[in-house]
């Protein structure tokens, strides 16, 4: 979509994309634990797909109008640009990556950037939303049967020591501060780079287009994870107490 993009650059886009579905393919074809978590508990992995396409997609058509405007591509921009500039405030995650940029660069630059940060921010927090109301709404992650710990978090070992409660609830809050903290990190962190590495000035429309969808979806895809450990925490917690209880009134051994 994007206009200029020689053919190697495509041909190596759509050989990673074969790589990346053939990995995709067997992973959730196995019936092993692999590395892709939450495998058999939808639409966790859907919501965080859904939510990197429509960014990587509505991004590429702000960058396609810079050069190749049609109505779509000025009706992205401008529904960016208003929400960019309504979170364009001091100290919010959009300014702080409006103050990465060189010193130098030019108005219609900092324009650009400020929509595609604010229109991805946006989406990230949509995608949260949705992941909140389907906790809510469909009783997740049993809603579609067991929870199989082992399948659906290849990378968490219950026997690693500790209470697995306790550890899934500290690995949830980890996970959730962090996504909290690292829209505002990263653009500090690159900032502070820039001295030794030199500044990031985002001109390339596809290093805009991957920065400022990564910048949104690696936070929106922490808090969702730690959310979910969370809830599997309760959910491991309640079967507990379900099974104490029944122990207690003589329906199962002790």
């Amino acid at each position: 979509m994007l206009p200029g993009v020689s053919s190697d650059s495509a041909q190596i886009v759509a050989l990673v994309g074969i790589f990346a579905s053939m990995l995709v393919i067997i992973e959730y074809s196995s019936t092993y634990p692999g590395l892709v978590e939450f495998r058999d508990a939808p639409p966790f992995n859907r919501i965080r797909f859904g939510s990197l396409f429509i960014t990587v997609l509505l991004l590429t058509l702000i960058a396609r109008g810079m050069t190749a405007p049609s109505t779509l591509t000025n009706f992205v921009e401008a529904v960016g640009a208003l929400i960019g500039h309504a979170i364009d405030f001091p100290y919010s995650p959009v300014r702080l990556v409006v103050l990465m940029l060189p010193a130098e660069t030019g108005v219609e630059h900092i324009t650009l950037v400020r929509s595609a940060a604010g229109i991805a921010y946006f989406v990230s927090l949509l995608s949260l939303t949705v992941f909140l109301i389907v906790l809510r709404m469909y009783r997740w992650p049993v809603a579609n049967g067991d929870f199989n710990v082992w399948v659906n978090l290849p990378t968490f070992d219950p026997t690693a020591g500790g209470d697995v409660v306790e550890r899934l609830e500290r690995d949830a809050r980890f996970n959730i501060a962090l996504g909290f903290v690292l829209p505002f990190l990263t653009p500090a962190v690159i900032k502070a780079a820039a001295s030794t590495f030199g500044a990031m000035s985002l001109e390339n429309p596809q290093t805009l287009i991957w920065t400022v969808a990564a910048w949104a979806f690696l936070p929106a895809s922490l808090f969702m994870r730690g959310i979910a450990m969370g809830r599997i925490a309760r959910m491991i917690e309640s079967k507990r107490r379900e099974s104490n209880a029944a122990a207690e009134a003589g329906l199962l051994p002790v």
